[in-house]
Formats: C-alpha cells, structure tokens, sequence
C-alpha cells in the first residue's frame, strides 16, 4: 500500500495532477472562510457559537457548502446551485423531448446540455443568495434569537444587497468553474470532489463536539458505529446484480463478430444520494413557508403554522421520520425509472444481436429486466431510508443531530467519491507501473 502511495509521488504526471487537484480544494476552501461584503463576522461568529454551528432548516444547504452558507462567506452558496440545476436537466430529459434528443446526441448534445445547466446554475445562484441575503436580514437564519443574530448585515441599502448577491452568485459560478478543471486537470470528478471535501471538512469538528459535550465514552462509540456504517455502505454500494448477456455470432465479410458473452450490471442503490436530497428538499418547504409565516409580537400563530413546527421541523419526532423514510422509497424508484430504461436497454440489445440465457429478444427482455429491477430497487429504498435515518436517531440517543457525521446524505457522498477516486488512481497506476494501488 505504502508502496503504491510513494509510485504515485515517483509518477511526474500522477504527481501533478494530484498537486493541481489539491490546490484546487485548498483555494475552495479559502473561499469558505472569507466573508461576503456587508456581513459583520464577529455577530456571524457568536451566533454560530451559540447555536454550536447549525440551524435546523438549513442543515443540506450548510453540509454542500462545507459551514460556509452559516458564514455568510462569498462561497456560501457552495455547490448546491449546480446539483439542483443537474438534477433538474436531467429530469427534464422526461418532460421536454428536445433534451432527451441532445442527450442521445453524443458529446454535442451532451456539451449543450452542459451549457443548460451552467445557465440554470447561474439562474439559481441568484434566487438562492436573494433567499439567503432576506433571511439573513430578518433574523432567522440562527434559531437561538440573539440580539447580535438580526444584526449580521451591516448595510441595508438596495445597492449593499445587489452587490451581495452578485458576490456570492459569483462565488457559485467560480466553484462551478473549479470543479471543471479539477475533472480535465486533475484526478476524478470534480463536482464530486469538492463536494467530498465540503462534507469532510466538518468531520473533526463534529466528532470533536460530540467528545466535548458527550463525553469520550459515547465518542469512542459514536466511532465504532462510524466504521460499521462506512463498511456497510462500501459492501452495498459495491453490490450488483450481474444479468448475464449474450451475442450471437455473425459474419461481415470473412470475419466474425461478436459470440462473446457480457453482462448487465444492476446496482443495489441506482439511484445514489438524489432521493435523500429530495426527500429533504420537500420537507424543508413546509418549514420554510411557515418560517415566513411567523405572527407578530402579540398575536397567536395559525393553526397550521403551529402544527407544521411541532411535526415538521423537529427530526427526533416520529411523524417526521416516518414522512422522511417513505418519501426515500418513494423518490428512489422514481429516480430509478427515470435513470434505467427497460425498454430502451432491450432495443439496444436486440439491435446489436444480444439476447439474455432462457429469455426472448425484444418486449420479454423488458418486462425481465424490469422485474429484476422492481425487486433489488426495494431493498436498495430500504437500505437508502435505513441510512438517512441515522442522524435523526442519533438525535434522539446523542442528542447530537448535527453533530452525527456517519449518516444521512454525507457518509453516502464520501464513501461513493472516495470509492470513485481511489478506481481512478488505481487505473493511471495500472497503466504507467502494471500495479494498482493493492495487489
């Protein structure tokens, strides 16, 4: 192992490309720190040490963007924008035909729907830090409701806020920017990586929290918990479910083609992080809509507005919990209908002369393969709801919900760029040194 880690030092490219892609993470983690004009950082900072560094509603927001969104920094908005605006394009591959034609276009179609979402980034970086700037202004984006918490902009001028959402809307497109030369530049994907490293950035922090407020007993226990979900999670989102395929021989001219067999893999958990993204996205509207519905001093809140902050805002009740894991199962196979094409794998299949053992080419081949994939989505819902629900249980036995990093969307993003990376360092190896990174 050693071994291998000092070959890819020894490697002039590897080692350039693994220098470039660190700097890149060392310059977008500058930018998380360094706050946005008219914000005053001491206020930011004591009410960050008040509310111990989290705010309920704005949890997701705050994971994606490494802390920096609570900062009010020119980075705050982190990498959301651009996983909203991804998952919206590809969504819209459904509804508007013209997408899904650029889509099986090839690279041209893809480098449009590329620009699409750079557009649509762009877009929700405005709306975003519009939200963020109003919220900040009102005093709601800390819960503890210090006086220093409504006072975290020092200017209220029209020409202080454009100049705020100009900034941060500039900081998104820089990091979209970051990413892109991190994926031609440097080693693996890089979305993924700063966004991998946004979440990892908050693991000692947290961990070390937990140690403070809880005491090392629970500490050492929160971690054996930590490796046994970060195993489980490795074993499942290695599972497959391999459909074996074959293709019959042909003959184009004097030589023959095809006659070898392959095989389709099927993953356990298709789907990946998106349905716990969504899953939180649609439960944090309610909260969000009654946030802004709060009453007056003096008068009584509504009735819904009541209920919705009893049930929906507090992630240790039962009901919440309940709504968070069906919605998970719910939005899995919705992503993963969307994401596999029975019927469009089939065609494929037949087209170029390949057919499954015991099963009839065409109309047959789809309802199998939509069998097989009926039956492992199930388990692989389960396994997505069993996962987002850790930290909403720790919360109930720690009593640390914010502070529990082995759970929920952030210990499924580390372990799955972390596995992606790792394949992509150990096939330049291969290739330069005919050994991978393990034997």
């Amino acid at each position: 192992m050693f071994n291998a880690i000092g070959r890819i030092f020894r490697t002039p490219d590897l080692r350039r490309k693994l220098g470039f892609t660190l700097g890149i993470v060392a310059l977008f983690r500058l930018g998380s720190f360094i706050p946005a004009p008219f914000v005053d950082f001491s206020n930011v900072q004591a009410c960050l040490a008040a509310s111990q560094g989290a705010s309920g509603l704005y949890d997701l927001v705050n994971l994606f963007s490494g802390g920096a969104l609570l900062q009010l920094s020119i980075f705050a908005l982190g990498i959301m924008p651009y996983i909203t605006a991804s998952i919206i394009v590809q969504l819209l591959r459904v509804v508007i035909p013209h997408f899904e034609t650029l889509y099986k276009e090839g690279q041209a179609g893809q480098g449009k729907l590329t620009q699409y979402t750079r557009y649509l980034t762009i877009a929700l970086g405005v709306l975003q830090s519009t939200t963020l700037i109003t919220v900040a202004r009102s005093g709601a984006l800390f819960p503890t409701g210090a006086p220093e918490c409504s006072q975290l902009i020092t200017n209220d001028a029209w020409y202080a806020m454009l100049l705020m959402v100009i900034t941060m809307t500039a900081g998104t497109g820089l990091i979209m920017w970051m990413g892109e030369l991190i994926t031609e530049r440097g080693i693996g994907n890089g979305m993924s990586l700063l966004i991998f490293t946004s979440i990892a950035a908050q693991f000692p922090g947290s961990l070390w929290a937990i140690g403070i407020a809880r005491g090392w007993d629970v500490f050492a226990i929160v971690l054996l918990v930590g490796l046994a979900v970060v195993v489980g999670v490795v074993f499942v989102e290695q599972s497959q479910r391999r459909i074996p395929v074959q293709y019959a021989k042909r003959m184009v001219g004097r030589r023959t083609y095809g006659g070898n067999n392959t095989y389709i893999p099927i993953k356990v958990n298709m789907a990946g992080v998106v349905p716990v993204i969504f899953a939180s996205s649609l439960l944090y509207l309610p909260a969000l809509i009654a946030q802004f519905n709060q009453p007056a001093a003096g008068d009584e809140p509504q009735p819904w507005v009541v209920w919705i902050t009893n049930y929906l805002t507090k992630g240790d009740h039962p009901l919440y919990m309940l709504l968070y894991f069906l919605l998970i199962v719910g939005f899995t196979y919705f992503y993963v209908a969307i994401t596999f094409n029975p019927d469009e794998v089939s065609e494929n299949m037949k087209k170029y002369g390949g057919f499954i053992p015991g099963i009839r080419a065409g109309r047959p081949t789809a309802e199998y393969l939509d069998y097989v994939l009926t039956r492992i989505t199930l388990p692989g819902s389960f396994y997505l709801g069993a996962i987002a629900l850790l930290p909403l249980i720790a919360f109930s036995l720690v009593g640390a919900n914010s502070n529990f990093p082995f759970g929920g969307a952030s210990i499924l993003i580390i372990v799955g760029v972390g596995l992606e990376t790792v394949k992509q360092i150990d096939a330049q190896l291969q290739q330069r040194h005919y050994e991978g990174l393990l034997r």
